[in-house]
């Protein structure tokens, strides 16, 4: 029996990324039957967001493909009776970016989009916005799925499961796979063979066995990353190499991220030195979509630009697309995704979002049981989470207190002193993206 054609809507879609989605969902029309795709995004966004419909509908005419491509800045109009939702929305734009990165880095503190203070305030604009649309879900499409890909994606997750109604959600991220292809690189082997259980929470995730058509080879990959230093890198991460000791004593495969907190003087001194360039990951992010968006514009082109890979997001469209083609098809295969915990890592509350393999089902996904973190991460998985719960308060209350102790706790915090001068500095920059704020104490 042929399936009803499905209605599926991006928020945000305006953003850089959004060809690889498009391109993933070409490539699965077979078992994905998208009808109707709504592509949304706020005034500030029209124009982006115009270049990337007609992309989008040059990419689907090439192919071949029977996708309606609908472009609005009308978000409660696409939401109305649709099937899947897609939020990848940047709240601030990349100007909010530079400052997450050049604030903390002016007070000698690491600068990054999800990590440390610039996550803590890119989390503080973005909940409340997502927990706006999945308010929105709940009258419109109330048996909608909201994939959210939007950093800092853990902490959203956390801020959904605490705060929202609307339960059918799933947090995502690109870093669990970007982790399993860069192993099953290393190893010699095609990743559909291989196989990683992964535990964490998001961008503090760690890949605890590994296998390869069902045999464990954990220690082989342990071998790999000692002998080379490393064996997964991100075009948004300074390449620095793991001490061959560290990773032997490690014994479980690191995310990339890890790096901001085990090497964080190396770090320190790599970001310090861009921002003295004036080329911070931001500023850099900020030319290569000016020049992305030049390609995308261009009315010869129907095929997603290779510059694309130098943006960061390296397997978005595999995640993506392959969640919500399993949810849909009831695949019941193992993804790692961000959900609720219920008793998977026991390290963690039972409430609390975690980024762990799961199987995925038409119900959403089921996480595996992990059982208690090894020793050497369990510490610093528990603080991160720390850090989002009070986090995803203060994003949802305007607490300040509350603002300025998860940034104290935040591992990449110094003194509380230089704590407050940045969390104050960086409240006053995004006032007009924190109205939760607005009755903030000094």
């Amino acid at each position: 029996m042929e399936k009803k054609p499905l209605k599926m809507v991006t928020i945000g879609a305006g953003s850089s990324y959004t060809p690889e989605l498009i391109e993933g969902l070409i490539a699965r029309r077979g078992s994905l039957p998208i009808g109707d795709l709504w592509l949304v995004d706020i005034e500030e966004g029209r124009k982006k967001l115009e270049i990337i419909a007609d992309l989008a509908r040059r990419m689907i005419n090439k192919a071949g493909a029977e996708i309606r491509i609908h472009e609005t800045l009308d978000r409660k109009k696409a939401l109305e009776g649709a099937d899947f939702v897609t939020a990848q929305i940047r709240v601030g734009g990349l100007e909010g970016r530079i400052l997450d990165e050049r604030i903390p880095l002016s007070k000698g503190l690491i600068g990054q989009e999800t990590n440390g203070a610039g996550g803590l305030f890119f989390g503080l604009r973005t909940i409340p916005v997502i927990l706006d649309i999945a308010k929105e879900m709940e009258s419109l499409c109330p048996e909608a799925w909201l994939i959210n890909f939007s950093n800092p994606s853990g902490m959203v997750t956390e801020a959904m499961l605490r705060y929202s109604t609307h339960k059918r959600m799933v947090g995502l991220c690109n870093v669990p796979v970007g982790m399993k292809m860069a192993i099953a690189k290393a190893l010699g082997v095609e990743a559909s063979r291989l196989r990683m259980d992964q535990a964490g929470v998001n961008h503090m995730v760690f890949g605890l066995r590994t296998y390869v058509d069902g045999k464990d080879v954990s220690e082989e990959v342990v071998r790999v990353m000692v002998e080379s230093g490393d064996a997964i890198s991100m075009n948004n991460i300074p390449p620095i190499k793991w001490s061959p000791d560290f990773i032997r004593a490690l014994g479980v495969v690191p995310c990339p991220y890890l790096r901001y907190y085990v090497k964080s003087d190396e770090m320190l001194a790599e970001l310090l030195e861009e921002y003295r360039r004036g080329e911070t990951r931001a500023e850099i992010v900020k030319t290569l979509e000016e020049e992305l968006f030049e390609q995308y514009a261009d009315p010869a082109l129907a095929v997603k630009p290779r510059q694309l890979e130098k943006r960061g997001g390296a397997y978005y469209s595999t995640a993506a697309c392959d969640l919500i083609d399993s949810i849909y098809n009831d695949r019941r295969d193992i993804q790692t995704v961000n959900t609720k915990n219920r008793g998977a890592i026991a390290d963690l509350p039972y409430e609390s979002a975690v980024e762990v393999s799961c199987v995925i089902t038409s119900e959403g996904p089921v996480p595996l049981s992990i059982g208690e973190l090894p020793i050497p991460v369990k510490g610093i998985v528990q603080q991160i989470k720390s850090f989002e719960r009070l986090a995803a308060h203060a994003a949802v209350t305007g607490d300040y207190d509350s603002g300025l102790l998860a940034l104290a706790m935040n591992p990449l915090s110094g003194s509380d002193r230089v704590v407050k001068e940045v969390f104050d500095e960086m409240l006053q920059a995004h006032q007009a993206f924190l109205p939760a704020f607005a009755q903030r104490r000094g």
